[in-house]
C-alpha cells in the first residue's frame, strides 16, 4: 500500500511537471507561414565542399555533390516583417552576394532585392515582388525577462523550418570579438542554434518577434549551449532608416571607455565597480564639446543606468543624432550633471569598426590557423605527413574552398612535415602567382590552386 501511494504521487508530481511545460504546436502553426530560407550566391568556389555552411557533420556530408564547381551559395533564415514582401536578416548571411534567392513555406521561389545592410547591428533588409504575403507579428525585447521561454525556427544546415526551444539565459550581452561588440546589446539564450539559423526569428511564446538569431559561441562549429540574437527593438530602429534612407546613422560620444574593477573602483571613491570610465577624449568631438575629461565615469545616459561600461555604447548609439543629452558623471567623487549634443558616428569611425581585427584572429598569409595532426589521425586517414587546417578566415584559402578539418599535406609542390615547417612555406611563398595545394577531405586527395594577393 506505501509503494502504491509512493507511486501514484510520482505521477502526480511528473503530471503537474508536464502540465507546467509549454505547448508550441499551434505557435509554430501560426508563425512558420512568414519564416523563409535564403541563399546567397557569392563569387567564390567551393571546389571540395558543400553548399551553405561549412560546419556540416561528417555524416551528412554524402548527401551534397562533392565537386561542386559553381559559384558557392550560403544558407541561411530570415523572416517577413510586411504583406508587401520585405523581409529581415542578418547581414553576413547576404554580404557580398551577386545573387539573393528567397524560398518561401509553400515552396515558391523568389530573387531578392537588398534595400539595405548594417553591419554593426548585422542585419539586412531585403524585398521580394510579391504581395499578400504572411508576415509576422513584433513584439518588444525591451521587458523580456531571463527564464522566459523562447522558440526559433530557421533552416539550421538546410533543414527548413526547424524548430527549436528553450529560455532567455540573460539580456544586454556584449560580444567584443565581433564587429557588433559595441552596438547590440545581444539576447542570450539556450535555444539550440546551429549555422544556417543566422537571420531566424526568435518568438515568445504570444508568437511575437523578440529577436533575430545572430551568432553562436562553439569551439565545435555546431551549439554548445550560447546562441545570442539581436533584439527587435534595437532591429526596427534600424530597419526604419535602412528604409528611408538605406544606411544606419548612430550617435557618438567620442570618447574612449574601460570597465572598472574593484580596486579601480576604490581608487575613484565607489563602494563597487560600476559606470564607463572615461580613458580618452577625442579631439573635436561631442563629449569635448560637452565638458567631459578624462577620468570621469559615465553612470546615467539620458535616465538610463549605465551599470557595465558596454552598456554605454549601445544606450549612445541608439540616441538620435543632434539630439541632446543628460548625463550623471562622478568627476573627483561628486555627482555632476553635464548636457551635451549627441554627434553621428563618423565614417571614419564606422569604417575602423567594421573593419577592425585587432582581436580577431585572420591566421597566416593564406587566412588559415593549423595544428598538427595526431598519430591516431595518421593512421585513421592513411598519411605520414601534413598539418591540419584549425580555422579558415576571408583569403586564398577559403576562396578555393578550404575548411576546418581539411589535412594539407603538400604546399607549392614541397611536402609539409610539421606546423613550424608550414608556417615558413608559407610566409616565402610568391605574391600574385598561383601555387597548388594538396588538401586531403573524408580520405580523398585533390590539389587546389591558390593565388596570393600580396
Amino acid at each position: 500500500m506505501f509503494k502504491r501511494l509512493i507511486f501514484i504521487g510520482l505521477l502526480s508530481v511528473y503530471a503537474q511537471t508536464w502540465a507546467a511545460l509549454p505547448e508550441f504546436t499551434e505557435l509554430v502553426k501560426k508563425v512558420s507561414p512568414a519564416v523563409v530560407n535564403i541563399t546567397a550566391v557569392r563569387g567564390g568556389k567551393d571546389r571540395m565542399g558543400i553548399p551553405g555552411d561549412q560546419e556540416v557533420p561528417e555524416f551528412f556530408r554524402k548527401f551534397f555533390d562533392e565537386r561542386q564547381q559553381s559559384p558557392s551559395p550560403t544558407a541561411g533564415s530570415g523572416f517577413i516583417i510586411s504583406a508587401d514582401g520585405y523581409i529581415l536578416t542578418n547581414n553576413h548571411v547576404v554580404e557580398g552576394a551577386k545573387e539573393i534567392n528567397v524560398a518561401l513555406s509553400d515552396r515558391r521561389e523568389r530573387l531578392a532585392e537588398v534595400i539595405g545592410t548594417d553591419k554593426l547591428s548585422d542585419l539586412a533588409l531585403l524585398k521580394i515582388d510579391e504581395k499578400d504575403l504572411p508576415f509576422v507579428e513584433m513584439g518588444s525585447s525591451e521587458n523580456l525577462e531571463p527564464g522566459e521561454w523562447v522558440v526559433a525556427i530557421g533552416s539550421p544546415f538546410g533543414f527548413e523550418l526547424s524548430v527549436t526551444a528553450g529560455i532567455v539565459s540573460a539580456k544586454g550581452r556584449s560580444l567584443p570579438s565581433m564587429t557588433t561588440a559595441n552596438y547590440v546589446p545581444f539576447i542570450q539564450t539556450d535555444v539550440a542554434i546551429n549555422p544556417g539559423n543566422s537571420g531566424g526569428p526568435l518568438f515568445d511564446l504570444d508568437g511575437k518577434v523578440i529577436g533575430i538569431n545572430s551568432q553562436i559561441f562553439t569551439r565545435s562549429g555546431g551549439f554548445m549551449g550560447l546562441s545570442f540574437a539581436i533584439p527587435i527593438d534595437v532591429a526596427l530602429e534600424v530597419v526604419v532608416q535602412l528604409k528611408e534612407d538605406g544606411i544606419v546613422s548612430r550617435g557618438w560620444l567620442g570618447v574612449g571607455i574601460q570597465s572598472l574593477d574593484r580596486d579601480l573602483a576604490e581608487s575613484f571613491g565607489l563602494d563597487r565597480p560600476e559606470g564607463a570610465l572615461i580613458q580618452r577624449v577625442f579631439a573635436d568631438s561631442p563629449a569635448q564639446a560637452g565638458g567631459l575629461e578624462v577620468g570621469d565615469i559615465i553612470v546615467e545616459f539620458n535616465g538610463k543606468k549605465i551599470d557595465l561600461s558596454s552598456d554605454l555604447p549601445h544606450v549612445v548609439g541608439r540616441t538620435k543624432a543632434e539630439s541632446e543629452a543628460t548625463l550623471d558623471v562622478i568627476r573627483e567623487r561628486q555627482h555632476i550633471t553635464l548636457k551635451l549634443k549627441v554627434g553621428t558616428l563618423p565614417e571614419e569611425s564606422l569604417r575602423t569598426l567594421t573593419e577592425r581585427r585587432s582581436d580577431v584572429p585572420t591566421g597566416n598569409r593564406l587566412g588559415i590557423v593549423v595544428t598538427e595532426v595526431k598519430r591516431d589521425d595518421r593512421r585513421r586517414l592513411d598519411i605520414d605527413r601534413g598539418v591540419i587546417v584549425q580555422k579558415v578566415f576571408a583569403g586564398p584559402a577559403r576562396d578555393e574552398g578550404v575548411r576546418p578539418g581539411d589535412v594539407i599535406t603538400t604546399l607549392d609542390n614541397q611536402w609539409v612535415n610539421s606546423v613550424e615547417a608550414f608556417e615558413v612555406q608559407v610566409e616565402e611563398l610568391p605574391p600574385n602567382t598561383a601555387i597548388s595545394m594538396r588538401v586531403v577531405r573524408n580520405g580523398q586527395p585533390e590539389f587546389l590552386a591558390l593565388k596570393l594577393r600580396d
